[in-house]
């Protein structure tokens, strides 16, 4: 069935005429199916079932405060800081982060407790930030309801209901209760990583913190149990090349002294200190995980 998506995506950029726009965090050219009340209304309905499936928030005002107040600096020097964004932990143990349309944004507890600086958090937040502003999540919805619904006009896929693109991020899955989350391309990874290091790096973090994190995960990879973060993002080795490539390019004082800050202390005060004295998460990871609804884009590195 997905032979055909790619043309009739093309035919819709074709018919879309004035509805084709440039993406301010991108400057690509894109089909935008899902305009901005319609994103932040799909977010809306689709977090709360996200954030109960991976536990709920963690039981801790401050560990919450202390990520919302990193998440929403981000998000105010992004190109899109009127959405009304949300950051959550979630008191989970899996090793994962995502986005939701219209700016709600999930980092686990497992996955914070790997990190040893706030940069590194930062590093995350922003990426999951930079799917948001460069709408891939609206882009990855657009092809999985193609698959699942067969649309073929402009015209219907505007008559979609918010619940049928609820239904495309694989809330509310019966088998074992797992939500499913969107797969991206290697192209859109390496995106929101450069959108990611364009975002922490105006609030001062250094960008080796993102080549770090990369290291991180790829460590934790090679564990019995993949990490679930590699459900929904690709292999971390050539995303480090990548870094590796841009970083000196973009940013040539990174390794100036004072340049940049990655706040080691001020992250395990804030944060691993605290998790120490927490009980343990509430969700664990499942025994199997529920197969991708929207291909496997997400295992390419």
């Amino acid at each position: 069935m997905r032979c055909w998506i790619l043309p009739v995506l093309l035919l819709l950029a074709v018919l879309c005429g004035p509805g084709c726009t440039t993406n301010p965090a991108t400057g690509n050219s894109q089909v935008n199916m899902l305009v901005e009340s319609r994103e932040i209304a799909i977010g809306e309905e689709a977090s709360p079932e996200f954030l109960k499936e991976y536990g709920g928030d963690v039981d801790s005002p401050q560990i919450l405060q202390y990520v919302r107040d990193i998440g929403h600096r981000l998000a105010k020097v992004s190109e899109r800081p009127d959405l009304p964004w949300e950051f959550h932990v979630t008191d989970s143990s899996v090793i994962n982060a995502f986005a939701l349309p219209g700016g709600k944004v999930f980092i686990t507890r497992g996955l914070m407790k790997k990190f040893d600086s706030e940069a590194q958090l930062a590093g995350v937040l922003g990426h999951e930030v930079g799917h948001v502003t460069a709408q891939h999540i609206g882009q990855q919805m657009t092809q999985g309801l193609f698959v699942q619904v067969g649309l073929v006009g402009i015209g219907v896929a505007s008559g979609v209901s918010d619940n049928d693109w609820v239904r495309v991020l694989g809330m509310g899955a019966s088998t074992g209760g797992s939500v499913y989350l969107l797969s991206y391309g290697r192209k859109q990874e390496i995106q929101a990583d450069k959108l990611g290091l364009r975002y922490m790096t105006k609030l001062g973090y250094s960008p080796v913190a993102q080549i770090q994190v990369m290291r991180i995960l790829g460590k934790a990879g090679k564990g019995p149990r993949s990490p679930e973060f590699f459900s929904t993002h690709p292999y971390p080795e050539n995303r480090i090349k990548k870094l590796e490539e841009v970083i000196p390019k973009r940013y040539p004082n990174y390794k100036k002294p004072g340049a940049f800050h990655f706040k080691h202390a001020e992250y395990k005060a804030a944060v691993l200190d605290r998790f120490k004295k927490m009980p343990p998460p509430k969700h664990l990871p499942k025994a199997k995980k529920k197969k991708a609804l929207i291909g496997s884009s997400g295992h390419r590195g």
